[in-house]
């Protein structure tokens, strides 16, 4: 029986501007610098809170086993953490593709931890949500926080940063890449210098995983190749998305068009803010709002 009615939220996706892996520790983990640019666009969660202690998901439309779902995960780590005794039925329709380097699942997980926080009566303020979100995945910690950030560390080391609105369109080349086997390939750089946070918004720097991945994806090397033209296209991530930056929503639009006959296109406008972060501080009760 539901205390609550079901409610959806936004899951933005996210890109690197750049992704350098500067070091690995003893543990395996890599060290990370990266610039994480929320988008105003991604998956749309629902979520009803329920009386009993139980996690639901029912009907998911992606290929991932309920005991390995994020969303679940992460419902039942916040239940754990604080003794809670509510349960939840979630819900997520996905947008955005998996393995897409675009933090879909991470963004998925955030969103159900600061909604259920606040759903729940859990109390805990956004560092312990994000201590969190670590413990599920290296991107959770800055769909959390809602905030476009230069990263360091695990990619936990979050310094937020204004952007401004930002326009950029994917290319989506229609097939997910591992992100462990990207981190575990020989050929990884594991030993690039570091760049300062004024570097990084001037534009320095490149994607480390691209080298591995054109080895892997002879296709996806052409793709990079050829969007060339429209403008220098990167991968985002571990991909295997790509984006081109453009100088306003009208281009962003009008490129889209000219070519999605070629290729799965999105225009999307990159924003310094989460849409779930200014919906819940609106004092919304959940809803999507419009999006480029």
């Amino acid at each position: 029986m539901s205390n609550q009615s079901k409610s959806v939220w936004p899951a933005p996706a996210k890109l690197n501007l750049f992704l350098h892996v500067t070091g690995q520790r003893p543990d395996g983990y890599h060290e990370l610098q990266t610039l994480f640019q929320l988008l105003d666009w991604g998956d749309e969660v629902s979520i009803e809170p329920l009386d009993e202690p139980r996690i639901e998901r029912p009907r998911a439309s992606y290929a991932v086993q309920e005991a390995d779902d994020l969303v679940v995960r992460a419902a039942l780590l916040l239940q754990a953490e604080t003794s809670c005794r509510q349960g939840a039925r979630i819900e997520v329709k996905k947008h955005i593709p998996a393995g897409a380097g675009l933090g879909g699942g991470s963004s998925d997980a955030a969103t159900v931890l600061v909604v259920l926080n606040r759903l729940w009566g859990c109390g805990l303020d956004i560092d312990d949500l994000a201590s969190m979100g670590i413990r599920l995945g290296a991107d959770v910690p800055v769909f959390v926080r809602g905030y476009s950030a230069f990263a360091s560390g695990l990619g936990d080391e979050l310094q937020s940063v204004d952007l401004g609105d930002r326009y950029y369109l994917l290319v989506f080349p229609g097939f997910s890449i591992s992100t462990g086997a990207v981190f575990m390939h020989p050929d990884l750089p594991k030993k690039t210098s570091k760049i300062s946070l004024a570097e990084a918004l001037a534009g320095v720097g490149r994607n480390d995983c691209e080298l591995v991945v054109k080895k892997q994806f002879p296709h996806l090397k052409q793709m990079l190749k050829d969007l060339q033209k429209w403008g220098p296209a990167r991968m985002s991530g571990t991909g295997s998305t790509l984006f081109i930056s453009m100088p306003d929503e009208k281009t962003a639009k009008s490129t889209a068009q000219a070519i999605k006959c070629r290729y799965n296109v999105r225009a999307v406008r990159g924003v310094d803010r989460s849409p779930l972060h200014e919906l819940l501080e609106s004092g919304g009760v959940g809803g999507i709002k419009n999006r480029f």
